[in-house]
């Protein structure tokens, strides 16, 4: 009975231990909320900024979030099917980036691209979004199937040596020196639109990066539930050995995963050369960190979830620094501060991630 007395204290103190961490959590993320929303309040109150530069800075979080959707659905997908995060994913986006630009680079020396540039975008962008998906079956076949059943921290740990291994193979192969991407007349140009007494220059490549977004997200979409490759991905994210069983060739299905994650983050690599127009061989590393935020902000392993958590991060970096009366150079203390906060209160993101009981 003195056993059991002791055993039941025990819990009782590890109860309220946990109920007096809630409730300093939750004081403290009180104290942050009540904090941005003076601050906020404090920058309306003043009127700094005008209705002109809030359409601006929505544009432009738009665009930014748009290409931290496209690498964060790479995340999730195979987060979804393996339960690891392919943390090379990034190197993959700066793959893209770099296929785009030596192609483009090449119609703009040649003059194909002053007279063709429509077409010149278009290969561009095919072949932007066809190199990646070569590296990253390669890298799925090479470093991570061998490690399929090995503990989850030993793919984690491949998959930063891999994205070291690919940083440094394009440094060594093209140099260390900044690719400047060659300007698109097409696309230099900007429609401008009258809000309130002032005008807002709403650019041609910003319109174009969101079309091909959603484009390329209703594509996905439609293609994880609408085709048999789709249906076949979710019963492998689902249960891998029940899959096998029904039929199902779980490695090809891995393996068109990688593919189509790869292909999304070279469409995301090229679309952030034409708009920073500067890429180099660690381009990917912060895009892929904010990838990945935008991923556990959606929920991991949620498709839905992914495309919406690059969008809002994206609006939340542009509009936020604004918004607090801050400089912009805050603007990945606010990004990393928020994956804290949701870490802390929501682990399983804005949408959260459907666990079976195997995931759990």
């Amino acid at each position: 009975m003195a056993v059991v007395s002791q055993e039941a204290q025990v819990r009782r103190a590890a109860t309220m231990q946990l109920s007096f961490n809630r409730i300093v959590l939750w004081v403290v993320g009180l104290g942050v909320a009540v904090l941005v929303v003076w601050r906020i309040a404090g920058t309306a109150a003043q009127g700094l900024y005008g209705p002109d530069v809030w359409l601006m800075q929505t544009l432009n979080g738009l665009v930014q979030g748009s290409m931290y959707a496209l690498v964060a659905l790479g995340y999730t997908m195979v987060y979804g099917i393996l339960l690891m995060i392919n943390f090379a994913h990034g190197e993959i986006f700066m793959i893209g980036a770099m296929s785009g630009y030596f192609v483009l680079n090449g119609f703009h020396q040649s003059g194909f691209l002053a007279t063709n540039p429509v077409p010149a975008l278009l290969i561009t962008f095919l072949v932007g979004m066809g190199v990646p998906p070569i590296v990253g079956v390669l890298l799925e076949r090479i470093a991570y199937r061998p490690l399929r059943r090995a503990p989850r921290l030993v793919p984690l740990i491949c998959a930063i040596g891999a994205s070291f291994f690919l940083q440094q193979a394009v440094r060594l192969l093209f140099g260390i020196r900044t690719k400047v991407y060659p300007t698109v007349a097409v696309l230099s140009g900007a429609w401008t639109v009258s809000v309130g007494e002032r005008e807002v220059r709403i650019q041609h490549m910003s319109v174009l990066i969101i079309v091909i977004t959603i484009i390329l997200m209703v594509a996905l979409y439609l293609l994880v539930r609408k085709t048999k490759i789709g249906k076949a991905m979710r019963a492998v994210a689902e249960d891998k050995e029940a899959a096998a069983l029904m039929g199902i060739d779980v490695d090809r299905v891995i393996m068109v995963t990688f593919a189509i994650g790869a292909i999304l983050a070279g469409a995301a690599g090229v679309m952030w050369g034409l708009w920073y127009k500067q890429v180099i061989h660690t381009v990917g590393f912060i895009p892929g960190i904010k990838a990945f935020t935008s991923a556990v902000l959606g929920g991991i392993g949620n498709i839905p979830g992914a495309m919406m958590g690059g969008l809002f991060l994206g609006l939340v970096e542009a509009i936020a620094p604004t918004a607090l009366d801050i400089s912009t150079q805050l603007k990945d203390v606010i990004s990393f501060g928020l994956l804290v906060i949701v870490l802390i209160f929501r682990p399983s993101g804005i949408l959260g991630e459907v666990l079976t009981g195997k995931k759990a």
